[in-house]
């Protein structure tokens, strides 16, 4: 060996020697492995090596080294969980060699189970220990600052729930996601902070901070290659507006990226209307302000050039519809601006007419001539009959509680029959008109199993059919009126109607039960009944003592049987049977006459209410002839209704006499949500017998017809018609008797009428989606009517019956035979009741029993077919806790007596 070989293997042994201690404690040392020391543990090694810097060291063999074993493996801090389950997320295993990547992989699985918060390994001379500490279980969620988007809206959206094992990438996931259900509100600006609240057991608490912010309005709507309109033209054919400070009630001002879409589609119509017909968007953009509380949308649009219609025709395939005669009645002719919509509202015309005349199956396409050098459209609708087509049957779906039977009976189509599109509709408005089902509802068709099959389906959403009504007004006469009712319009879902009604104020009292089966023994025949009870008083009602002038008492009940005539008109029968009661307190108004019976005296009560008092049975058949085509009768926006009847009292009972009412009504779309409609209603009523007493109606005072609220606003119950008053006479300031003015002092009482008429004008006023999404439905009226063509009744007058102005009324008190009643002073001064006029002792006069009638005279108003009329603004609401409605009536017109009155409300709600 040289002597350079010596001295090499002289600084390799002490090389050797020099490493021998690290290694021998590098084995003898346990080995630890956690997530936080895992990254320490190869730079810890480094320094044995680090000597070694030659060539000669490289080739030492301590790399060579066999890993020691593993003899165990242990699981410490589980609580929940088992040791085994534990070891079955890692790769390790007793007997294999332990290492520092089997280590790391081991930390790795059991991480990403998501179950442990702390996980580490730790080798001791074979004996490896996994300490855990694992996530806490979620006793509770907590949302705080969510006050537009409530827990029942965000809960089923997140996946945190209480008893799951608390996550971090959960809660982050479901931060997210109450992120977005906010974005969808349009609250872009909407943060949320998850907050853990530790508790004992391992368990937290998992508070969501939710800062709503406000909505993300669109501050500004830009169109760029916008030359023939500005930009309010366009916005106004949009959905989406920018937002002003009056536009409380709207929820079109707030951002929504589906409105943005669909925008694009009401631009275009808008365009196509105006007669563009190259029309394109070419881009739109919505980019949010920095603060995020704004956005700024932004339209690029080629409008192209304006066309004009040019050749409008029609060709006909249908035997009985000539091409030529249907163009001379299409409303777009040549020369006319293009209109899109106009084009397609004829196609919808020109199939539901030829529909109407048994053509079901008549399909009218357009054909486009397109001249762009001279800017002209022409069109050519083909008229033919398309492919005959069956239903193969016909599916209910999404009824809880209605029965099947109950929609299916609402078809103007049965499973076989040909397909019929105007059937289709008019089964869509039947069952839109039941009132039990949501009202954006339509009958969906579906292929069949083959091609000439069709499939119909009602998929419906049943909503509350039961009504609780509450209703209040106020009158300056009778104070709060309260009204209350309960209705359950789809009793056991059979289509039934059954229904508890009843009112109370200081002027009546009603209670009213009833029953409507619309489909009897399943056939096409309505049947109905009402047990009723009703108790009206007549109040002084300009006196601050509200005494009662008279009292009627209605107890009765009415059956009917409705049969359908055409599709769109009934017939209905019904017969009522009515026992009234009209009666007058007896220790006002009564005094014993002369024959000695206590009975209603004229100078008290008026010779009308004397004339009216009794009790009668009244026995009353009728039918009524009645005409619909409403697209809804809970809430028309078309179409008309109408009805005439007639009533004849007089098969048995007390009364005869004749009644014919009419009335009707029609409801026009006016276009961008403007609803108007027009009702009328009029009636007569004639006696079939005479009651031969001059000053007194062959009518009954409870048979004749009565105006005023509810049926016309703007005037009180029973304001408006025929009336008595009866006034006063007071002393002025010279001592001369004249009639008082205060209205505080008068008595009157409605007599009512034998003819009437009422006319209703109404227009209701949209305000937008956000209203309209709210059930807020403002409206202008005007009401118009009379009552008027009784008798004239006899009336009072002190004056005339003593003789001079000022002058009182003697009504003697008298004794059961009729003989009026004297105070007789005897001799010895006692005081005697006698017959006698002069005192049977001393031949003086004696004092006359009775009472003073004060001095008055009566006057009779209202009586006269000249209209009443009053203007106002209603303001319905679909409120949270119900139906509300306000109206606020001004009279324009109205005759002497009336009693006007400015403001009613009402509420309710359904269950």
């Amino acid at each position: 060996m040289t002597r350079l070989g010596q001295i090499g293997m002289a600084l390799l042994g002490t090389t050797i020697l020099a490493g021998a201690p690290q290694m021998a404690s590098a084995v003898e040392r346990p080995a630890q492995k956690s997530a936080a020391a895992a990254t320490a543990a190869a730079p810890a090694a480094k320094p044995a090596a680090t000597p070694a810097a030659t060539p000669a060291i490289a080739a030492q063999p301590v790399a060579t080294v066999a890993a020691e074993p593993i003899l165990s493996l242990t699981v410490e801090g589980a609580q929940r969980l088992e040791p085994d389950t534990v070891l079955s997320y890692i790769q390790m295993r007793a007997g294999q060699p332990y290492s520092e990547a089997a280590a790391d992989q081991a930390l790795k699985d059991l991480y990403a189970t998501e179950l442990f918060a702390d996980v580490s390994v730790r080798n001791d001379a074979g004996r490896v220990v996994i300490t855990v500490k694992e996530n806490p279980v979620i006793n509770r969620i907590v949302l705080e600052g969510n006050k537009h988007l409530k827990e029942d809206k965000i809960n089923p959206e997140i996946k945190l729930a209480p008893r799951q094992i608390f996550t971090r990438s959960k809660v982050r996931a479901d931060v997210s996601r109450i992120i977005e259900l906010y974005k969808r509100q349009g609250r872009f600006a909407a943060t949320v902070e998850p907050k853990m609240v530790r508790l004992d057991q391992n368990r937290v608490d998992i508070v969501f901070e939710i800062n709503e912010g406000p909505k993300s309005k669109v501050r500004q709507i830009n169109v760029i290659g916008n030359d023939h309109f500005s930009i309010k033209e366009i916005e106004a054919a949009m959905i989406t507006k920018t937002a002003r400070p009056l536009h409380i009630f709207r929820s079109n001002t707030s951002y929504d990226p589906d409105k943005l879409a669909y925008d694009q589609q009401k631009l275009r119509q808008f365009y196509l209307t105006q007669g563009y017909a190259d029309f394109r968007v070419v881009s739109a953009v919505a980019e949010l302000t920095p603060n995020k509380r704004d956005f700024i949308i932004t339209y690029v649009v080629e409008e192209g050039q304006r066309y004009k219609f040019g050749d409008v025709k029609v060709e006909s395939q249908l035997r009985d519809f000539d091409g030529a005669q249907l163009a001379k009645q299409l409303p777009m002719k040549k020369g006319q601006w293009y209109n899109a919509k106009l084009v397609e509202d004829t196609i919808d015309k020109m199939n539901e007419t030829v529909g109407v005349f048994g053509y079901a199956f008549a399909d009218a396409r357009p054909d486009y001539q397109r001249d762009a050098k001279n800017l002209e459209m022409g069109v050519t609708f083909n008229l033919q009959e398309a492919p005959r087509v069956y239903v193969e049957r016909i599916d209910v779906n999404g009824n809880t509680l209605t029965q099947d039977k109950v929609v299916r009976r609402e078809f103007r189509l049965a499973e076989g029959d040909a397909f019929n599109s105007v059937q289709v509709k008019r089964s869509t408005n039947r069952i839109k008109s039941l009132g039990y089902f949501q009202e954006k509802f339509e009958v969906k068709q579906v292929n069949g199993s083959a091609r000439d099959r069709i499939i119909l389906e009602a998929n419906v959403e049943e909503k509350p059919t039961g009504e609780l009504q509450l209703s209040a007004g106020y009158s300056s006469l009778e104070s709060f009126i309260f009204q209350a009712s309960i209705r359950q319009n789809n009793f056991r879902g059979r289509g039934q109607t059954i229904g508890l009604s009843g009112s109370v104020s200081r002027y009546s009292k009603s209670l009213v039960l009833s029953f409507t089966e619309p489909y009897l023994m399943d056939k096409n025949v309505s049947m109905g009944i009402d047990i009723y009870r009703r108790d009206y008083n007549n109040y002084n009602y300009y006196s601050s003592n509200t005494s009662t002038t008279y009292s009627n008492s209605t107890i009765g009940f009415q059956g009917r049987l409705g049969f359908p005539v055409t599709e769109y008109m009934s017939l209905v029968g019904r017969y009522t049977l009515n026992y009234d009661n009209v009666s007058l307190s007896k220790s006002q108004f009564y005094t014993v006459n002369a024959s000695g019976v206590n009975a209603c005296n004229p100078l008290l009560a008026g010779r009308y209410l004397c004339d009216a008092e009794g009790k009668r049975l009244s026995s009353i058949v009728g039918a009524s002839l009645i005409y619909d085509n409403l697209d809804n009768r809970v809430r028309p926006t078309r179409g008309r209704s109408g009805s005439l009847g007639v009533d004849f009292a007089g098969l048995g009972g007390d009364v005869r006499y004749a009644r014919l009412r009419a009335n009707a009504s029609q409801f026009y779309p006016l276009g961008k949500g403007f609803i108007f409609s027009m009702k009328g209603e009029a009636g007569a009523i004639k006696a079939l017998s005479s009651r031969n007493v001059s000053g007194v109606d062959d009518v009954y005072l409870t048979d004749r017809f009565y105006l005023g609220e509810p049926q016309m606003r703007g005037f009180d119950i029973r304001g408006i018609g025929p009336r008595v008053v009866r006034k006063p006479y007071t002393t002025d300031s010279t001592g001369a008797y004249v009639l008082t003015t205060d209205k505080n002092s008068w008595t009157q009482d409605a007599v009512g009428g034998k003819y009437y008429y009422l006319f209703h004008a109404e227009v209701e006023i949209p305000l937008g989606s956000g209203a309209k999404e709210m059930g807020i439905r403002p409206s202008i009226f005007l009401d118009a009517g009379a009552v008027w063509g009784i008798t004239k009744p006899t009336l009072q007058d002190s004056t005339a019956i003593c003789g001079y102005v000022g002058c009182s009324i003697f009504v003697p008190t008298r004794d059961t035979t009729g003989n009026a009643l004297y105070y007789q002073t005897n001799t010895d001064g006692s005081v005697v009741t006698t017959t006698n006029k002069t005192n049977t002792a001393t031949g003086a006069a004696n004092t006359a029993i009775g009472s003073n009638i004060s001095p008055f005279k009566e006057f009779y108003y209202g009586d006269s077919p000249r209209p009443r009329i009053a203007i106002g603004v209603g303001f319905n609401w679909n409120s949270p806790f119900g139906p509300f409605r306000i109206d606020i009536a001004k009279s324009l017109l109205h005759e002497e007596g009336d009693d006007t009155k400015t403001f009613q409300f009402n509420v309710g709600t359904q269950f």
